[in-house]
């Protein structure tokens, strides 16, 4: 007997079996493209703001652009792909994100994707690694919100040039970002050095001259302690002079026998000051004291040094001589 066989005839294509699912690598790459950049900008900026002082003009900057980058890469993420079909990334790779009934996935779906993201994230990163055994090639955010990664044709035109230049400025802000911000705490570590330098040799002579006086030199010494003085603070040392002369004048005169810069900054600084000295105007008279003050000063617009402030922690202890 001889069997007759049927010609078989392969059976057309659905177009589920059509359908391309984006592959892992392809996925990671234009992951990559599009969130490096603005991660790069972001994270550099912010720890520099964050070792900057606040409101100032470079503080500011340093917001901004933080801002600024965190706003073009959400703008790249959820309306760029509905505008033009794509992100950055996906054009470059050929990826593009749909439901699953293949419709495109509007702003709100893309968004609430991205954030469900976190969850592949959460789930100590086996949701990013899902694809690579899915059926669909899809992530835990993809099942969430029922997306799928479809690879297409990439884009036509100069995508790899804008892409490329999208790393290159985003490298150029991350350099200049991090000069600027060495160049300003360098600089300022500078300055703070060079007032502790300066408070430690300049502090404690000025101190000695304020408190010193005699009685023949009253008018001049008072005159030279108030130029010593900011102009805040000077009132009150001339109310302190004058107090001085209703009581009697007794010829004082410190000598600072030990001193530390308890804080410093470019235009302000603080000391402690351990003061020595003699009152009195002869032998008969005279008496031994000590005396420990705080000493605020501030830098003038001439760029030297002013007493903003002197508190006495220790008031003046006399010794009788001994006879």
């Amino acid at each position: 007997m001889t069997a007759v066989l049927e010609p078989t005839i392969d059976a057309p294509a659905t177009d589920q079996e059509s359908i391309r699912y984006a592959s892992w690598p392809a996925r990671a790459g234009a992951l990559a493209v599009d969130a490096l950049p603005g991660v790069a900008v972001i994270a550099t900026m912010w720890l520099l703001a964050l070792t900057t002082s606040q409101w100032t003009w470079l503080w500011w900057v340093y917001v901004t652009v933080v801002v600024l980058a965190f706003i073009a890469t959400m703008l790249n993420r959820w309306l760029l792909p509905v505008l033009t079909g794509w992100s950055l990334g996906r054009a470059l790779f050929g990826i593009r994100v749909v439901t699953r009934s293949g419709a495109p996935a509007g702003v709100a779906r893309l968004l609430l994707r991205d954030v469900a993201h976190l969850l592949d994230t959460a789930s100590l990163f086996v949701g990013w690694l899902w694809p690579l055994w899915d059926g669909h090639n899809r992530t835990f955010a993809d099942l969430l919100l029922r997306t799928e990664a479809r690879a297409v044709e990439p884009a036509q035109g100069k995508v790899r040039r804008t892409a490329g230049i999208v790393f290159l400025v985003a490298a150029l802000l991350c350099a200049a970002g991090s000069g600027l911000g060495y160049q300003t705490v360098y600089r300022h570590d500078r300055a703070v050095e060079e007032t502790r330098t300066e408070i430690a040799e300049q502090g404690p002579r000025m101190v000695e001259q304020m408190l010193s006086y005699g009685t023949a030199t009253l008018k001049d010494d008072f005159t030279r302690a108030q130029a010593l003085a900011t102009d805040g603070y000077r009132p009150q040392l001339i109310s302190q002079q004058e107090a001085v002369q209703k009581a009697g004048v007794t010829a004082n005169e410190y000598w600072a026998v030990s001193s530390a810069v308890l804080s410093a900054s470019p235009k302000q600084a603080a000391m402690l000051v351990a003061l020595q000295g003699q009152r009195g105007g002869d032998a008969q008279s005279l008496k031994f004291i000590t005396a420990t003050v705080r000493v605020d000063f501030e830098r003038a617009a001439d760029g030297h040094w002013r007493i903003a402030n002197l508190t006495v922690l220790k008031k003046p202890l006399t010794n009788e001589p001994a006879k």
